[in-house]
């Protein structure tokens, strides 16, 4: 080729590359729908590398070590623990079993968190049946002093996971009421919509003055068994007693031994995106790193803390946000919320622009509800245009926030809920099968995409928006 073609070819080629604009920045959504699975990897390494992590013991401080790497990893900043110290309670042996007048019958049984010890040789007494909450609390103290007092009742699944709150009370305070009538023990169905030999733990909590009783929750099978020998049982007494005879009543073998610790460390995790603003209130987001202790707390809530972690990271990608996005993995929730108490203690008189939390499994997001400011209108409205595409409604009633953040909602911060379908989550919450395999990765991803799109927002909104 001569000399002048060759150069004239060169000067077009290079003119021609440089007319071609760069590809456009992705967005944090963009990045959270093609980017890293960063919330499946904080999912599995959690619950694979920790497993269960029980409040105020030591697996759940190898939890806080293990969460202050891998959010410094992730490249946040100002990743500290801030530790506090509450009443740990562990549980021991646990057994169960109907042992008259049929023939005797083990039964599946776990400790709720704050029951009292049977002491290791058990006790054994007749049961008190109460069909609900409701009844136990109508009952004469007669029909309950020196009795097993058995809750019964069988919550349904609803994608909201409404009905949890009223079946609930059995586990929240059945305990606390059965005590003060006079019971030497407690046992509810337990709180959950499953049909598996699984007992569901959870906390109950005894009033100031109230001397806590041995307390437990029974796998939905075993209290099926129990009813029906305990309608046998009636059905033969009021058969027997026409005929003259006194026939033998329900009663239960049982064993608890947890223990109290006394005082024991626990923490918050904080990590951050720090915003261009330093003046704008920061964006709190949070989960909860302990757990209960029969599974891994894959649902509950190592997924939580992977989808909040994974939407900040996407949206500190994508480009330095106004406003600091504040993420709070926070301790001690399972056993009385004490990690959101102690975050409130320390930084309740700070302004938040606003809260939200994820802790209600790994399940996608299909609605989306708003406690905010008026001011704030815009800045919901675009919320909702911007995850309706990802199959998300407007919701009609107010965010209540999550346990992590109550009592900053309860303060006055504004809160937006991110709510996950709930269908599944009592078959699996609080139970051996809170596993990573009950995690769908697909749903997990769409998580994040929400939340991505939902922070993102929230932390380029302006003052006059939210203040």
């Amino acid at each position: 080729m001569p000399r002048l073609l060759a150069l004239t070819a060169a000067t077009l080629a290079a003119g021609t590359a440089l007319a071609i604009p760069p590809p456009p920045t992705p967005t944090a959504t963009e990045l959270a729908q093609r980017g890293d699975d960063i919330a499946w990897s904080i999912t599995e390494g959690l619950t694979t590398e920790i497993g269960p992590r029980m409040a105020g013991t030591e697996a759940e401080a190898a939890a806080r070590r293990w969460a202050l790497a891998r959010l410094k990893a992730l490249g946040f900043q100002n990743v500290r623990e801030e530790e506090f110290r509450m009443q740990t309670w562990v549980r021991g042996e646990e057994s169960a079993a109907l042992t008259g007048p049929f023939q005797p019958q083990a039964l599946h049984i776990a400790a709720l968190g704050n029951s009292a010890s049977t002491g290791p040789k058990g006790i054994e007494g007749e049961i008190a049946y109460f069909a609900s909450y409701d009844a136990l609390v109508a009952a004469p103290d007669a029909s309950v002093k020196g009795k097993i007092v058995f809750i019964d009742h069988q919550m349904q699944p609803a994608q909201d996971g409404s009905g949890y709150s009223y079946y609930g009370r059995g586990r929240f305070t059945g305990p606390n009421v059965a005590a003060k009538k006079g019971a030497i023990a407690t046992v509810i169905r337990s709180i959950g919509t499953d049909d598996h030999r699984g007992a569901h733990a959870g906390g109950t909590n005894f009033e100031a003055g109230v001397k806590p009783i041995p307390a437990g929750a029974l796998s939905n099978p075993d209290a099926d068994q129990l009813v029906r020998q305990w309608q046998r049982t009636r059905q033969m007494r009021t058969k027997e007693t026409a005929l003259g005879y006194t026939p033998e009543p329900l009663r239960m073998n049982l064993v608890l031994t947890p223990r109290n610790l006394g005082q024991r460390a626990s923490g918050n995790i904080i990590a951050e995106v720090p915003g261009s603003d330093p003046a704008a209130s920061p964006v709190i987001i949070a989960c909860h790193l302990d757990s209960w202790d029969l599974g891994t707390g894959a649902i509950d809530d190592a997924s939580g803390c992977g989808i909040i972690a994974a939407a900040a990271k996407h949206v500190m990608t994508a480009g330095q946000p106004r406003r600091t996005i504040r993420i709070l993995w926070a301790g001690a929730e399972e056993v009385g919320v004490f990690g959101g108490k102690a975050y409130f203690d320390a930084h309740g008189k700070e302004r938040h622009a606003v809260a939200l939390e994820s802790d209600f499994g790994a399940d996608r997001v299909w609605r989306v509800d708003f406690k905010l400011p008026d001011s704030a209108k815009p800045v919901a409205d675009r919320i909702a245009a911007a995850v309706m595409p990802f199959g998300v409604v407007r919701g009609r009633q107010p965010a209540s926030g999550g346990a992590d953040i109550g009592a900053l909602v309860q303060a006055g911060v504004p809160a937006i809920d991110l709510q996950q379908d709930g269908t599944r989550y009592f078959d699996l919450h609080h139970t051996p099968d809170d596993t990573l395999d009950k995690v769908d990765p697909v749903q997990l991803r769409q998580n994040v995409v929400v939340w991505t799109a939902t922070l993102a927002i929230l932390a380029d909104s302006s003052d006059a928006e939210l203040p």
